[in-house]
């Protein structure tokens, strides 16, 4: 018809000018994808370095592998099919390669010893700080407040701190290892008990008296306390807060804490409050954890919200990674009678009753703490996620000069599971630290790439006390008593979460006392 004009979209649709302009914005973000997804595929500084298609191209599969707790499992396939680097994201590397330890998360030095050394690399800020209103923490803080924190802590962490704190530690350890032992009277001669819940229950009570100067009860009630439990929930949400900073989605998380998120994070710190306010009250000076911070506090004008967000990440740091230990290593014993028996020998031929278990005595057996290293090999507390940003003008790691930036990572469940690293890697066999000569089992393994507790200036705080914590509690165990996996507990690894601790399922064990 004369004077009407139509005009016909691909599909044979009619369609007018406000059509064209309703589908504009969305053309427009078409366009701007493909080229990104182009960009990160073969302009970006990164695109020579192998990974899947989708991987180089978009950090969707980053984003689903944090969301559903299968990072560290993802991460090691990757590596065993493309090598010790791998592109984990457009802008994301992880590494297997053992120099990549020190280049990352080590001491920078200076090429010319009369300039200043570079900047560290810093945590990356999608991984680290995310939450709105949290106060650093020495986990998170910047490079000049985390070297005042860790100074201002370093005196609870020290060996004549560890010696002082001994006593506290083997109260608790005795104590989970004589209810355990009522469970078993109780039960005419054995007792089926979930280990894990006990781990939990003695080290979350040591770490709150050692941080608190008091412990949260959960050994005497038999059951776990309510601000015990919201670190828990914490930490197992850690995946989805990582995830919506990876997407980009930080807006959404700031949402997410006006609706009520934010509400359960004061009220986390809020119980922390009342407890720092309950020793500050007290007075006195401690020997544990916290005192050098606490004594430090209106010299270095540390906050109430400081002492707050480093009270809490030390118990949740300190109290999950070695219970997390403590029901790997028992896991991964019973798994293998043969080496349960061999550490049984030792530490029952070495004691003539469980009060000649001490710190200093439990040094002294090499088989067990060849068991707790191949533990922390097969079984890292924290198996990934430990990711920094390269520093402004670039880094060279592991050979590999990358832009500042770029986001960087060694994942201990991919370098503990290297078989360029370690012969027949998923096997348990302590033997591996206790040999060296040609021939022995365990003589080719690179030791050096097993590093749990990090390296460098931000690396573990606690490793000390951690290592006092598992010795102790697991030469006691075996003491004490005979153990058996329970039949629902025989593939208790399997299909294991990580967010990035594990989210752990029941360790149900048949128990009698040491015959």
């Amino acid at each position: 018809m004369v004077g009407k004009s139509s005009s016909r979209g691909i599909f044979g649709v009619a369609q007018g000018p406000g059509a064209a302009a309703k589908h504009f914005p969305q053309g427009l973000t078409i366009l701007y994808t493909t080229l990104k997804t182009l960009h990160n595929l073969h302009l970006h500084p990164l695109s020579a370095h192998p990974g899947p298609l989708l991987r180089r191209a978009t950090p969707l599969p980053q984003i689903w592998a944090l969301l559903t707790g299968s990072v560290a499992l993802r991460t090691a396939a990757l590596h065993a099919h493309y090598g010790p680097v791998v592109r984990l994201g457009p802008n994301h590397l992880s590494f297997t390669d053992v120099r990549a330890w020190r280049d990352i998360y080590g001491h920078r030095v200076a090429s010319d010893t009369s300039q200043p050394p570079p900047p560290e690399n810093p945590k990356s800020t999608v991984y680290y700080g995310i939450l709105p209103s949290a106060s650093p923490s020495i986990l998170d803080a910047g490079r000049a407040e985390h070297a005042v924190l860790r100074r201002a802590l370093a005196h609870g962490f020290s060996d004549r701190a560890l010696r002082a704190q001994e006593g506290r530690v083997r109260r608790y350890v005795g104590a989970m290892v004589a209810k355990v032992a009522g469970y078993v009277r109780e039960g005419g001669g054995e007792a089926r008990l979930d280990l894990g819940r006990w781990y939990n229950w003695m080290v979350f009570d040591l770490v709150g008296d050692l941080v608190f100067a008091e412990g949260f009860g959960c050994l005497e009630r038999e059951e776990y306390h309510p601000f015990v439990r919201m670190i828990l929930v914490g930490l197992e949400m850690g995946g989805w807060v990582v995830a919506l900073g990876y997407a980009g989605f930080g807006w959404m998380l700031r949402g997410a804490w006006v609706l009520g998120l934010g509400k359960a994070v004061e009220d986390l710190w809020e119980g922390v409050r009342v407890k720092l306010q309950r020793r500050m009250d007290e007075g006195g000076e401690v020997d544990d954890l916290f005192e050098g911070l606490m004594r430090e506090r209106e010299k270095l004008n540390i906050d109430m919200g400081r002492l707050q967000s480093n009270a809490a990440i030390l118990v949740a740091a300190g109290s999950e990674t070695t219970a997390t230990v403590l029901s790997g290593v028992t896991y991964l014993l019973l798994c293998n009678p043969d080496v349960m028996e061999k550490l049984k020998l030792e530490v029952r031929s070495a004691f003539k009753s469980a009060d000649e278990i001490t710190l200093a005595s439990a040094n002294q057996l090499p088989y067990m703490l060849a068991c707790l290293s191949e533990a922390l090999r097969r079984y890292p507390p924290v198996p990934s996620n430990l990711v920094r940003e390269v520093a402004e003008g670039g880094a060279t790691i592991a050979g590999h000069f990358l832009p500042g930036k770029t986001m960087v990572e060694c994942q201990p469940w991919s370098m503990n599971h290297s078989t360029s690293h370690w012969e027949d890697p998923w096997s348990f066999r302590p033997e591996r630290f206790l040999h060296s000569e040609e021939g022995a089992f365990g003589s080719k393994d690179v030791t050096e790439a097993l590093q749990d507790f990090s390296v460098g200036p931000r690396n573990c705080i606690g490793r000390n006390l951690a290592y006092a914590e598992m010795r102790l509690a697991l030469a006691n165990m075996v003491y004490a008593f005979d153990m058996k996996l329970a039949d629902e507990s025989r593939d208790w690894l399997k299909g294991q979460k990580t967010y990035p601790v594990w989210k752990r399922g029941p360790l149900f064990v048949h128990i009698k006392s040491a015959a």
